[in-house]
């Protein structure tokens, strides 16, 4: 196992400024190059729109292997010229490129890292390792969404970017999933919405400050069965912990019982506070209903009480916050800080 570097002395890297460059990695699924019409969107808005300057790296368009995909996240760690580096999307075999990487050179390189769902892998490996990573981005889902760029995923972006602190905001309405990607002129559509349901707070009603970690839940799941970027126990007290799930939609049976799996390992007893976000509500190309989304949300917050109450009953927890796979997508600074205020229901967190 691992030396693991503890929580509160992970260390963030240093933020951006306009006209900086951003390495584009594909270190999951070669999307990119399958519907490159999304990708240079999203490449072209973070040129035009967010004042960054993007530089691919050879394999960020075409399937290649665990192998090629390391060299190319570590020739993105090695180069001098970019600041920041961006994943195109997610994947499913992230787990594979892992022991290719030499991720004390990684986070000894202090570049912030933004990626979601299967990069769930590498955010975990640079917390463990000493080094803020940032759960959210991609130049596909987020800055390649059909219509326009959202405001809430832009100005957190833009924030994470930068640096600073952002009060995460309740999104009024959401989508599930963009725009199929096979027609490119879906692109100048937006996204199909549905109203969202507000913020459940339950627990105990104070204020918990603590160092965020987490992710995806069914990488976290795996990344348990292999056992190499979970920390014993004690190293997660006092800590918060942060889940969503995928477009996949697990049942709620499989929430509980991952959940419960960190219960019997000693971590969600350690724990100040969890954070849960919006589930996605449909299969890709449908969008749920108010209704279904609400019957969705309630299935699966009920599976994650369930976890709660056997194992960490006092802590506050927070669902639906808009930083998971759904629409808008929030950025959290996985290693950072985050500030629950039970009492203002507020959510804060520094980049």
């Amino acid at each position: 196992m691992p030396e693991f570097v503890p929580l509160d002395e992970v260390v963030y890297p240093p933020p951006l400024s306009p006209g900086d460059r951003i390495s584009i990695v594909s270190p999951s699924a070669p999307l990119a190059g399958v519907f490159p019409h999304v990708h240079e969107l999203g490449l072209l808005r973070l040129r035009e729109e967010l004042g960054f300057e993007p530089v691919e790296y050879p394999n960020t368009r075409r399937p290649s292997s665990p192998e090629e995909r390391a060299a190319d996240l570590m020739a993105a760690v090695a180069d001098d010229s970019t600041r920041a580096v961006m994943a195109t999307i997610g994947g499913d075999d992230q787990i594979t490129v892992l022991p290719h990487l030499d991720l004390e050179r990684i986070a000894a390189g202090r570049k912030r890292f933004f990626g979601y769902s299967d990069n769930t892998n590498l955010l975990s490996a640079l917390v463990h390792s000493g080094v803020v990573a940032y759960h959210g981005g991609s130049t596909m889902v987020h800055l390649g969404r059909s219509g326009a760029l959202h405001p809430l995923s832009n100005a957190s972006l833009r924030a994470a970017l930068s640096g600073g602190r952002y009060v995460l905001v309740h999104a009024p309405a959401v989508s599930d999933h963009s725009r199929p990607w096979d027609d490119p002129a879906n692109l100048e559509r937006e996204p199909q919405t549905r109203s969202a349901s507000e913020w459940v707070w339950t627990g105990p009603s104070r204020s918990v400050s603590g160092r965020l970690w987490g992710g995806n839940l069914e990488i976290l799941d795996w990344t348990m069965a292999v056992g190499r970027w979970i920390a014993p126990p004690e190293h997660y007290r006092n800590s918060v912990l942060f889940i969503e799930t995928s477009e996949e939609m697990p049942s709620p049976t499989y929430v509980s019982r991952t959940l419960r799996n960190l219960g019997e390992r000693g971590i969600l007893g350690r724990l100040a506070a969890l954070l849960v976000a919006r589930p996605v509500a449909a299969p890709f190309g449908e969008l749920g209903s108010s209704a279904e989304a609400a019957a969705i949300e309630a299935e699966q917050r009920e599976a994650v009480l369930r976890a709660v109450d056997a194992y960490c009953k006092e802590v506050p927890v927070v669902f639906g916050i808009d930083a998971g796979h759904t629409d808008p997508q929030q950025i959290l600074p996985l290693g950072g800080t985050v500030t629950i205020d039970g009492e203002a229901r507020t959510i804060a967190v520094d980049y």
